[in-house]
């Protein structure tokens, strides 16, 4: 998934030379009309304030249309961010605490008085072992303990699944806005490039006074494609590395809970009287 990222932002920024080098070629080789220059061009039709706002409200409905969508991806992002933030951070503390709880105790039920009360994936952990447990207490007599720990293993694993996938939800967004923002923004670039051409036939003129605005709107939407990839990119990043670390941390705590398991099975079958 990296590498789609990595490649989407990079496809079309690769593209903008080509293209800037035939806006200027047409540019160059394009003939002035004799006669006509920038006096002949009423100086009401020419826009003076060239700020991104002003940029936005002249271009053409098309480049709006993918400026607007390009602008509430990259809000959607930074939303997802400090939601996935808190999330993440609320996940892991929970995790951490419960493997301490886990290695610090010597049977599955210290561990649970430990985790008492408390919230989370580690406890949720602990509950399903014990209830495993307590189904299978009236076989271990007689079929051992080796289809309980399989049990418990398997049971333990689709815990710490559907946990890994929970934290995922939503970093899927952000993969799709770091893959196709750069190339919706070059699209309004296209498209603002070709109302420019028709406007330099249009006013028979190469006079860049007369044509820059209409390139600079067209420049704009990958501008704003970009500042809407890059950090979904970089997020995405942080959140794939994060949400492994932390399904990591689960794997500590299934295998740990595994060992209490294991040694309860162990003393359950020390002679009565010995320690």
């Amino acid at each position: 998934m990296r590498k789609v990222l990595r490649f989407g932002i990079i496809g079309p920024v690769a593209a903008f030379p080509g293209l800037l080098i035939t806006l200027s070629v047409a540019l160059a080789q394009t003939e002035t009309v004799p006669g006509t220059d920038l006096a002949a061009v009423p100086l009401g039709n020419l826009p003076h304030d060239l700020s991104p706002w002003a940029m936005f409200m002249a271009a053409d409905w098309v480049v709006k249309g993918v400026m607007t969508g390009l602008a509430v991806a990259s809000a959607l992002t930074w939303l997802i961010l400090v939601a996935k933030l808190l999330e993440i951070a609320g996940a892991k503390a929970r995790a951490r605490r419960a493997l301490h709880a886990v290695a610090g105790a010597q049977t599955l039920e210290a561990a649970l008085k430990t985790l008492q009360g408390r919230r989370g994936v580690g406890a949720t952990l602990l509950a399903a072992a014990e209830d495993e447990v307590h189904l299978s207490i009236d076989a271990l007599d007689h079929a051992g303990g080796a289809g309980l720990k399989e049990r418990v293993s398997s049971r333990l694993g689709r815990i710490q699944a559907a946990a890994g996938r929970r934290l995922a939800r939503g970093t899927g967004i952000l993969a799709s806005i770091g893959s196709t923002a750069p190339f919706v923004g070059l699209f309004g670039t296209v498209w603002g490039i070709m109302n420019a051409f028709i406007g330099i036939s249009e006013s028979q003129t190469t006079n860049l006074a007369v044509v820059a605005p209409g390139i600079a709107e067209a420049l704009l939407a990958t501008a704003i494609g970009l500042v809407a990839a890059i950090p979904a990119v970089v997020v995405y990043n942080v959140f794939a590395r994060s949400i492994t670390g932390y399904r990591q941390t689960l794997a500590d705590v299934a295998a740990g809970i595994e060992r209490l398991v294991s040694r309860d099975l162990d003393y359950r079958s020390v002679p009565a009287g010995r320690s």
